[in-house]
């Protein structure tokens, strides 16, 4: 008797460890993609497939601290990194090189599945020879493979643009929320976590998606958060936010310097409760365009004449000028020589005796004459303007080496002539931190005027400088936006159009991803 209850026993014992681990959920299966590039049609320059520096496999996991083993989060699914690329800013990107980093992706991604989920990590102003809307083309591609029933959460830049075929395959949709963009991990940790709590949830896709689209385009100088009124713009968001029912909500303000039909501000919220999404993205689309008139470049504007005489003026340092028109961080080619010409060329400046550091120039051919001559050797020779002379031809550079940092991804060398020392480089660069400058043995806090090619400064120039102006300077992300010959953007649109009359801005919902297999 006693072994016949044994027997029993066991079997019960067996039969509910399997019904445990039949019900015990298996962790979601989640891919990781994305290409992402600001680029410029305003600039003769192109990007082509080595400047997005593509990474796969687990290599992918590195633009991602989130996922460090003790994070929590990476125990929370099974993830798959396909291709996640990443370039600096510039030109156009020719079709071969898109066509390529796509193909790449799409068949790593055949390798994944079948999948649960999708964490599409993008920037937003990518633009691709004889194609619009990249994208939104990427993201329907995507789709062909791993279909329309998987779970897609999109991270992108707020400068980025989001037509309305990138908001329909797309579930969950997310930006950042500060501009210079210090929230940019937070932002795409979001989206992932967005992503885990609808698999988990059992929730699957949002019921609704709010798109309006806000005919304003106008640059990152002048809508930057902080200061007023994108500061409590973007500061709205949170306040609109109801748990399920409003899961998140965005604004992108695009990108001004590609001419293209998708590029005008958007805003989107998605959730599960119609009412309340169209109610949050009404409200922040109607925030957006009550304060448009108020947006106001970030620091003192002026063109690079007076921004000279100011600096010159002044007792304090580092002054620093921002060279906005040809930034690279923006999608200028970064090798326009206008400005340095005229500083070379500006009398008074040469008289004061005052330290100038200019950042910087592309030049290879000169900073291999560099090189071979050394520290202290006289170097004469030409830079830049190799991409965009449209506004001025190469420099004539002539000064003593002070400096030679040989890199095997971008040599840089200083030439000092007169009071100003010029930083020369293999590549175009961007230069936002102290120690690039003091790696090359310049001091730029100790120095009178620093020029830089840059729009608003990235926290560590910011928190460097003693005063600041922005000069309007020619070139392929030219900040004067009157100037530019726009002809495929939505008209009309503020500030191209500013007596134009309000714009409707009510909810217009985007059909769910599921409904692309009717």
């Amino acid at each position: 008797m006693k072994r016949i209850f044994f027997s029993i026993s066991l079997l019960l014992m067996l039969f509910c460890i399997g019904c445990s681990g039949n019900t015990q959920k298996e962790l979601p299966r989640i891919a990781i993609a994305g290409i992402a590039i600001e680029s410029s049609t305003f600039s003769p320059a192109v990007s082509n497939e080595e400047a997005f520096r593509a990474r796969t496999g687990d290599e992918v996991f590195t633009y991602y601290p989130f996922f460090e083993a003790d994070s929590g989060m990476i125990d929370r699914a099974v993830w798959l990194p396909t291709l996640r690329g990443h370039a600096m800013p510039g030109g156009i990107v020719t079709r071969e090189a898109y066509e390529s980093l796509v193909t790449k992706t799409l068949d790593m991604l055949k390798g994944t599945l079948p999948l649960d989920g999708l964490f599409f990590d993008i920037h937003g102003a990518m633009s691709v020879q004889g194609l619009d809307d990249p994208e939104g083309d990427f993201l329907t591609r995507i789709r062909e493979v791993i279909g329309n029933d998987v779970l897609v959460s999109t991270s992108m830049d707020l400068h980025g643009s989001v037509s309305p075929r990138l908001a329909q395959n797309s579930d969950l949709i997310t930006c950042y929320r500060l501009a210079p963009h210090e929230d940019a991990i937070e932002s795409k940790k979001r989206a992932v976590t967005n992503l885990l709590n609808r698999l988990e949830s059992g929730k699957g896709k949002p019921a609704y998606k709010a798109w309006i689209p806000v005919p304003i385009l106008l640059p990152g100088e002048k809508t930057s958060t902080r200061i007023e009124p994108g500061k409590s713009l973007y500061a709205a968001i949170p306040g609109v936010l109801d748990g399920n029912n409003v899961i998140d909500a965005a604004i992108w303000m695009s990108y001004p310097w590609a001419d293209e039909p998708r590029n005008h501000g958007v805003v989107m919220a998605y959730g599960d409760d119609k009412e309340a999404v169209a109610k949050a993205a009404e409200k922040l689309a109607r925030h957006f365009w009550d304060v448009r008139k108020e947006f106001d470049f970030v620091a003192p504007t002026t063109y690079l004449g007076e921004a000279l005489e100011k600096a010159l003026a002044s007792d304090k340092k580092p002054f620093i000028i921002s060279d906005m028109g040809d930034n690279p961080t923006a999608g200028g080619a970064g090798d326009v020589t206008w400005t340095l010409h005229e500083l070379f060329k500006h009398p008074a400046l040469q008289k004061s005796g005052k330290s100038v550091i200019y950042a910087s120039i592309p030049g290879a051919e000169f900073v291999k004459k560099a090189i071979e001559a050394g520290v202290g050797a006289e170097v004469e020779g030409t830079a830049g303007a190799e991409v965009d002379n449209r506004f001025a031809p190469p420099v004539q550079l002539k000064g003593i080496i002070t400096a030679v940092k040989e890199d095997s991804t971008n040599n840089e060398v200083v030439v000092k002539s007169g009071n100003i020392s010029v930083i020369v480089t293999e590549k175009r660069n961007a230069y936002h931190y102290e120690k690039q400058f003091t790696d090359l043995g310049l001091k730029p806090r100790e120095a009178d005027i620093l020029v830089v090619k840059i729009g608003y400064l990235v926290p560590e120039l910011y928190d460097m400088r003693a005063d600041w102006l922005m000069a309007l300077t020619p070139g392929g992300v030219d900040q004067d936006l009157l100037r530019l010959p726009y002809k495929r953007v939505p008209r009309p649109i503020f500030p191209l159009d500013p007596d134009m009359v309000d714009p409707d801005l009510s909810a217009r919902f985007i059909p769910l991803s599921n409904d692309l297999n009717e």
